[in-house]
């Protein structure tokens, strides 16, 4: 990968102090715009697949982006969101040499990431005490957020299930209305459209949502 032009250097440090002059030292800053690269997505974009050899970690500047996992017969399921200021603990687990993707990540709407390269990491955790206060707190946050999806899937009914993923993508999308499709919402869960559209119109008589022609409108998200 060519280095940044200086003029494209001027731009992406003007922009990370923009988002994170209180989070980041300015040479940290500085650092990441001369070994990274920001690139732009489109909502739907493979971002990450399964099986890329991970070179970059991403660093979410705008956007959100969904990250699923895999298992042996195809199927897949949503881990979690990654929104402004958000990073994959997965790539993080890789900051000491490249290796193998096991998780994907599809952009969720437009977004913009600039992406570090894994060789860095580990000498930024040494020089710079906010990107080791990050990557800590990072790992933190998304081990609670992998311990509340084990619990969502062995405690929870479907039903259960499906409201939190509603809910969840609502406040991701900042908007109660979504577009998707029942057959979208089965692929996310790793269930059948069947057992998705029975239990979507259960919701719908409760009130909890309405349904339109490919998309819903979630009632109660708070």
């Amino acid at each position: 990968m060519s280095m940044p032009s200086l003029d494209s250097t001027t731009l992406c440090i003007e922009k990370l102090v923009d988002k994170f002059e209180y989070e980041f030292e300015q040479p940290l800053l500085k650092e990441m715009c001369s070994v990274g690269k920001i690139k732009s997505f489109s909502e739907g974009d493979i971002i990450m697949d399964t099986g890329d050899i991970l070179t970059h970690m991403p660093l979410v500047l705008s956007g959100s982006v969904k990250v699923m996992t895999e298992d042996s017969d195809g199927g897949e399921l949503l881990l979690y969101y990654l929104e402004f200021g958000d990073t994959c603990a997965m790539t993080l687990s890789c900051c000491t040499k490249p290796s193998k993707s096991n998780i994907k990540a599809i952009s969720e709407s437009n977004a913009e990431i600039i992406f570090l390269p894994v060789q860095k990491m580990e000498e930024w955790m040494i020089k710079y005490h906010s990107w080791r206060s990050y990557v800590l707190e990072s790992y933190n946050y998304r081990f609670k957020e992998m311990l509340e999806s084990i619990d969502n899937l062995a405690f929870n009914n479907m039903e259960d299930r499906i409201f939190k993923y509603l809910r969840e993508k609502v406040i991701v999308n900042k908007s109660p209305k979504l577009n998707i499709t029942h057959a979208a919402i089965a692929a996310e869960l790793n269930s059948s459209r069947v057992v998705i559209s029975r239990l979507m119109k259960k919701l719908e008589r409760d009130n909890k949502i309405i349904q339109n022609r490919n998309s819903v409108d979630v009632l109660d998200f708070h």
